[in-house]
């Protein structure tokens, strides 16, 4: 660091904080450490007695902290992203819409292994509403090495380390299984439940039916929800391993291909994914009905996202697949799906 004056110092990096004093009513830093000199700071520091003041000497191939975060905010992000302004080095990434915030998480790892790189996300495929913070970036030092924030961009030129994929509100068909619900001897629970998540994420359920314990009925159900253009097809009851419980088997015989049957999530564990003709179809469990929380609830995102589910991307969730069934549930903000 250096001294100079006051008169000279436009451009220049403070190295200390300079307070100012007005008796009985303030004492607090007027100009921040790491702070850069504007002409229009200039009477206020003559007014505050200063003649000289230290700065950083930065150097060829160096950068100020703004500087370096404002690029390494722009070589992280992808679509969907604002950035908020550097406030002491440190800059937010803001949700431009609702969506599933997507983290390459190798990348991340790469770029936090780069000395003196600093970036926070909140957890990988989580839903976030438009306007929340989703990452915070920063480097270590006020001043850094220009070559490591080149490291960085090198790293992730093409890729979108992190994004926001956008929801795409989808027509859904609800088939509910079930004699006991088909011939009215108990109440149907699931659909109001259905209906309201749903609802939740912009998507109309534009019909549901109901079917008996009967394989051709149920497989009949979901091509008429094919033909009257549904975009996501739910079906409800009938999951488990029960010689009456036809509802997997239906979902077979309508021709679609099953992703899986079956689920490393608690609660949830008897959930299918399938796609009929490219139309994600999901069997779920009785859990939707009655947990606040499901592994419903954890693919609901990716669908609406046009992301296909793979069977690799189910067994993932079994790195924190498990409920804590908290008293307050927090969800999406908690370790539930997380893998972590």
């Amino acid at each position: 660091m250096q001294a100079i004056r006051v008169e000279d110092a436009v451009g220049a990096v403070l190295c200390h904080d300079l307070t100012r004093i007005v008796p009985g009513e303030q004492k607090g830093p007027a100009f921040k450490k790491g702070q850069i000199i504007k002409e229009e700071d200039i009477p206020e520091l003559l007014n505050m007695g200063k003649s000289h003041i230290y700065i950083w000497e930065v150097k060829k191939g160096q950068l100020h902290e703004n500087e370096a975060a404002e690029r390494l905010s722009r070589a992280l992000a992808g679509q969907g992203l604002s950035f908020s302004e550097p406030s002491e080095g440190k800059i937010s990434l803001i949700a431009d819409y609702d969506g599933m915030l997507v983290i390459e998480e190798n990348t991340l790892e790469k770029v936090n292994m780069i000395e003196d790189m600093v970036a926070a996300t909140r957890s990988n495929r989580r839903p976030v509403k438009k306007g929340d913070i989703v990452a915070g970036v920063r480097v270590v030092p006020l001043m850094i090495e220009e070559y490591k924030l080149q490291q960085v961009e090198h790293l992730t030129q093409g890729c979108q380390t992190i994004s926001v994929k956008p929801f795409k509100p989808l027509k859904v068909g609800v088939v509910t299984t079930g004699s006991e619900v088909y011939y009215g001897r108990i109440q149907d629970k699931f659909g109001p439940v259905i209906r309201k998540k749903m609802e939740a994420y912009g998507c109309q359920v534009f019909k549901q039916i109901f079917a008996p314990d009967d394989l051709e009925q149920i497989t009949d159900a979901i091509h008429t929800l094919q033909a009257e253009g549904a975009e996501l097809i739910l079906t409800t009851g009938g999951m488990s391993v029960d010689p009456d419980d036809l509802t997997p088997s239906a979902v077979r015989k309508a021709g679609a291909e099953i992703v899986t049957y079956g689920a490393p999530v608690l609660p949830g564990a008897m959930l299918m994914v399938a796609y009929l003709d490219g139309i994600p179809v999901l069997g779920l469990p009785g859990c939707v009905m009655y947990s606040k929380t499901t592994i419903f609830d954890l693919m609901i995102p990716t669908v609406l996202t046009g992301e296909k589910i793979s069977k690799p991307m189910v067994a993932k969730l079994g790195l924190g697949g498990l409920c804590l069934n908290c008293e307050v549930c927090r969800y999406p903000i908690c370790t539930f799906g997380t893998g972590a």
